[in-house]
């Protein structure tokens, strides 16, 4: 009996270390968010704006940005999934954990059990736009460019499984017309080669695109929103919907994980602290400055966002494995 009652006692204190633990996350400690592309890029933007919204609720804990790029934003994601779940180490994905399924050949971890999801961030829409010597002006002399010059044209992306390969792709599919496609390692050197002219047409995230259509360093065609958007730079540009590419909706959205396993205390912790994140004036000016819409709805809640992000690979499986597109 004595020996129970001594197990007990070590159980329950080793509990209520556990819960205080929690309880007095992060307790000065720094939290590292994983962006799992390169640095500068639209998700690296959006997560270094999402750091500096947290520290606050957080209670001025500090919170770094560490880039690690690679395999369709497999490497980082990956890195979050193996790291200790201890609330120290979180991943900023974007689309990509809807698509890396499909995508990534043998991917070494489960998008749907092998993280907790926190929330999402916001919803990023996408333009397309081209050099600055492209001969058309508007997305009607565009389509007319498009079709007088098949097999000539380069679409850049920032990687396969980028946000930009994907909307391309669709692009593609959507006027009929095959480009060739020119990978780039992060969007950064991208744009840099399509305001030179290297590359003919590019569709990106408006996080990164705002800046130089707002400079004239690119022409700009068109947004891939449902509905125009309020962002001065990008407000009389229309949508290819409007335009007449049916059903053509691409927006990036962009969400919180935690690794599986991390103590459901420092989950509410994280998520109470996002969700004050998102009702921060800096933070939404930021963000709608650059063309993004702040995640105000349920899917802040961790299970609507697991949801969502299921439902997402669902609408993207079969379209990449008909483009039979995969990063090993």
């Amino acid at each position: 009996m004595k020996n129970v009652f001594k197990s007990l006692v070590a159980v329950a204190a080793v509990a209520a270390a556990f819960s205080a633990g929690a309880q007095s996350f992060p307790g000065g400690k720094p939290i590292t968010i994983i962006v799992p592309f390169a640095a500068g890029g639209p998700t690296d933007k959006v997560a270094r704006d999402l750091a500096e919204a947290l520290r606050k609720p957080l209670g001025g804990a500090t919170v770094i940005v560490d880039n690690a790029a690679g395999a369709g934003g497999s490497i980082g994601a990956n890195k979050v999934a193996k790291a200790n779940p201890d609330g120290y180490t979180l991943l900023v994905h974007h689309i990509g954990m809807a698509t890396m399924p499909t995508l990534v050949r043998n991917i070494p971890f489960k998008v749907e059990s092998d993280f907790e999801y926190l929330g999402m961030i916001n919803d990023v829409p996408m333009t397309l736009i081209g050099k600055p010597t492209l001969p058309a002006n508007n997305y009607k002399e565009l389509v007319t460019w498009i079709q007088a010059n098949k097999g000539k044209i380069n679409l850049g992306n920032a990687g396969v499984g980028s946000a930009s390969h994907l909307c391309g792709m669709l692009f593609q599919h959507a006027v009929g017309v095959d480009m060739t496609a020119v990978p780039y390692k992060g969007t950064g050197p991208a744009m840099t080669d399509l305001m030179g002219g290297q590359i003919d047409l590019m569709c990106d995230q408006t996080t990164n695109t705002t800046s130089v259509i707002e400079g004239k360093k690119v022409k700009a065609f068109a947004v891939t929103s449902p509905k125009r958007l309020s962002t001065p730079a990008l407000k009389d540009l229309p949508t290819l919907q409007e335009m007449g590419v049916k059903d053509f909706n691409v927006s990036i959205f962009h969400g919180l994980y935690a690794p599986k396993g991390t103590p459901p205390a420092v989950l509410k912790t994280l998520n109470d602290a996002l969700k004050a994140a998102l009702k921060d004036p800096e933070f939404i000016k930021r963000e709608e400055g650059l063309g993004a819409v702040v995640m105000a709805d349920k899917r802040v809640e961790p299970a609507e966002h697991k949801k969502f992000v299921a439902s997402e690979i669902n609408k993207w499986s079969p379209l990449i494995k008909a483009a039979n597109v995969y990063v090993e």
